[in-house]
């Protein structure tokens, strides 16, 4: 499956992050330099006060910034951390607050500006290539998967490690993808022509992991059910191997599918039932997999694919959904207010004039790594390289800068410097040292119009420095001492809540935005593999909360056409889901679950034929394969609850 298009003809680099950033920082720096101008001279007789308000103000803005997880979170961070910035020097001079965040403003605003231009008209690279690179990259394994549990190569360790990659790719494109909209290289019918192929993504891996479930479930009697399913899966996966000049019409595959399905009824076997729905996923195989082709060929001859004709619809019109922690982004809010109470504490309490940067500094670290499980080791570092940029810092200030009396001759003198930080910025492996080192160099330098470099000053400036990245260090080791297995269980815990809410909701719901959210989750979950306890790994490598989840929808998108009494059993069975997942902890879920979802299929098997026995069967069997993977087969029986407690 290739992704040439043209996202792909476009200059190379990534413009498009530089400008979705830029904006944010400017808005966030203006709404913090109208707090500061605000809070300042109307608090400045009263410290304390003063430093409260700045304190829950930069807490509150950290939390915002953690929910929000998108380029607009530097908004809010920029909007806490300006406040400390300017706010906290300029209190032994209030009157000069307003040219101090006016100036702060129009510094920040240039600066953007000069990046951006620089960005996306002196070295044009664009985000575009990127993304169509890593979605080309995905779309080749997703189809080397799918050929690989058609045909039953690899062993199912192999499968999950494949699945949980892929889930991990398809989060960060989407982040990737993100920045597209501020790309001016990228064409506009190829970015909403990603987002449409995105939606796709997202479906394909429960969709994959179901088929797999099917498969292995039916195990060797899979000819046993029909003679001819063994050859339909090995006719799609050359289906899928195909170029898309060589492929056979889809249609074909679908009427073949379509002859295969089995009639079912109340005594119809557990084996008959799975490879009814094994079917009919085969058939949304086929679906998506088209619609990748079709989109694919659109977006490549840059055509709007609004007006396509697509055989899987998962509800595009819903917007993605991210997971938002509000319990961890308030306690990381809180501990930044704590940091910076405490360094404003000691400011206050020794009279120490050069004290601002204390607090300032706390703020800034506590801000900068709060999305991280274990911030204090990076806010240690950042203060260690803090430390390599005052000394460099200190040479310019006192050795060579005193020489220097025109802006050429600077330039020229900070450019070697500058340079090598930039250099290291653009290297994963040094990109943390190179923005440690200049973003403490360009702040300690500090340069005004005229040379006014005070040694004194400049030492006791250093010294609060590091004083306040040393406090958010060690409240910050205090506060979020919780690590990434306790990140972890948080976020396996919120899946499981998450499906009791499904299961609780009646009538419709996203597909697409469940599917979303799920997966996001599950791309914070792989980054934590290693610390999940294995009785728990199990249920993430087969995204089995993400294919319940689905199924539930299924389940509810049918229940308003079946009869009163599956609709009475499936209502029983949800309530009884929602309950277990609620309580769900560790381990195997209670068997009463496993008995009301038999009764339920038993009584959508009574169902007449149609669109909603099936979207029924393929959530009960879903369901009782997701969480009960390793019980005994459905055994055909009456729909009657009464005879199964006989």
């Amino acid at each position: 499956m290739k992704f040439e298009s043209e996202l792909s003809r476009r200059p190379h680099g990534l413009a498009g992050a530089t400008s979705s950033k830029a904006l944010s920082r400017v808005l966030g720096t203006v709404v913090g330099a109208i707090v500061s101008v605000i809070l300042v001279p109307n608090l400045v007789n009263a410290p304390e006060l003063l430093c409260l308000v700045v304190a829950l103000w930069v807490g509150l803005c950290l939390y915002l910034s953690l929910l929000e997880r998108s380029p607009r979170s530097y908004a809010f961070m920029l909007a806490g951390y300006t406040v400390a910035l300017i706010g906290f020097p300029a209190v032994s001079d209030p009157g000069s607050i307003f040219d101090t965040a006016l100036a702060r403003v129009e510094e920040i605003t240039l600066g953007i500006i000069c990046a951006t231009l620089v960005s996306t008209i002196v070295f044009p690279r664009s985000v575009a290539p990127a993304v169509a690179a890593r979605v080309n990259n995905w779309l080749s394994d997703a189809s080397r998967l799918s050929q690989d549990v058609l045909s039953a190569r690899g062993a199912e360790r192999v499968h999950r490690a494949q699945r949980l990659r892929l889930a991990t790719d398809a989060v960060e494109i989407d982040a990737l993808a993100g920045h597209l909209a501020y790309d001016r290289f990228a064409d506009a019918n190829a970015v909403s022509g990603l987002q449409a192929l995105r939606l796709h993504m997202l479906m394909l891996l429960p969709l994959l992991s179901s088929i797999t479930d099917r498969i292995a479930a039916l195990g060797g009697r899979l000819g046993e059910c029909s003679p001819q399913l063994p050859r339909l899966l090995d006719d799609l996966g050359r289906w899928l191997a195909a170029d898309a000049g060589e492929r056979q019409p889809a249609d074909v595959l679908r009427a073949a599918i379509m002859s295969l399905r089995p009639k079912l009824d109340a005594h119809s076997s557990w084996d008959q039932v799975t490879a009814a729905n094994l079917l009919i996923r085969l058939r949304e195989l086929v679906d998506v997999s088209d619609d990748f082709r079709v989109l694919n060929r659109a977006i490549a001859v840059g055509k709007d694919v609004s007006g396509l004709r697509l055989a899987f619809l998962p509800e595009a019109s819903i917007a993605p959904a991210r997971h938002r922690d509000h319990g961890l982004a308030l306690w990381s809010g809180a501990g930044a207010a704590f940091a910076i109470l405490v360094c404003c504490a000691f400011w206050i309490g020794t009279g120490w004039v050069d004290g601002a940067s204390a607090p300032m500094m706390a703020a800034i670290g506590c801000s900068f790594f709060a999305a991280q499980d274990h911030p204090a080791p990076s806010i240690r570092s950042f203060a260690w390289w803090s430390l390599a940029s005052v000394a460099v810092v200190a040479i310019y200030l006192f050795a060579i800068i005193p020489a220097i009396s025109t802006v050429e001759v600077l330039i020229a003198a900070l450019a070697p410097s500058f340079i090598l930080f930039g250099v290291l910025i653009a290297r994963p492996r040094t990109n943390f040292i190179g923005m440690a080192l200049a973003a403490n160099s360009a702040t300690l330098l500090a340069l005004q119009s005229t040379y006014d470099a005070d040694s004194a000053s400049f030492t006791n400036a250093a010294i609060a420095l590091l004083l306040g990245m040393a406090a958010a260090a060690v409240i910050t080791r205090l506060a979020r001492s919780v690590g990434a297995e306790w990140v972890a269980r948080r976020l396996m815990k919120t899946s499981w809540a998450t499906l009791a809410l499904t299961a609780e909701r009646r009538g419709k719901n996203d597909r697409a935005r469940f599917a979303g959210l799920m997966l996001d989750r599950l791309g914070l979950l792989v980054q934590r593999f290693a610390v999940i306890p294995e009785v728990d790994r199990r249920d993430v490598d087969g995204l089995t909360q993400l294919r319940v989840g689905l199924n539930i929808i299924d389940l509810r998108r049918a229940r308003h056409k079946l009869t009163p009494a599956t609709l009475s059993a499936i209502d029983d069975m949800l309530d009884q889901l929602a309950l277990a997942c609620r309580e769900h902890v560790s381990g195997p879920l209670p068997p009463e679950l496993l008995r009301l979802i038999d009764v339920a299929l038993a009584e959508a098997l009574n169902e007449p034929e149609g669109g909603a026995r099936d979207d029924a069967l393929i959530g009960l069997i879903g369901i009782r394969r997701g969480l009960f993977p390793d019980v005994l087969a459905y055994q055909p029986q009456s729909p009657d609850p009464r005879n199964l407690a006989a």
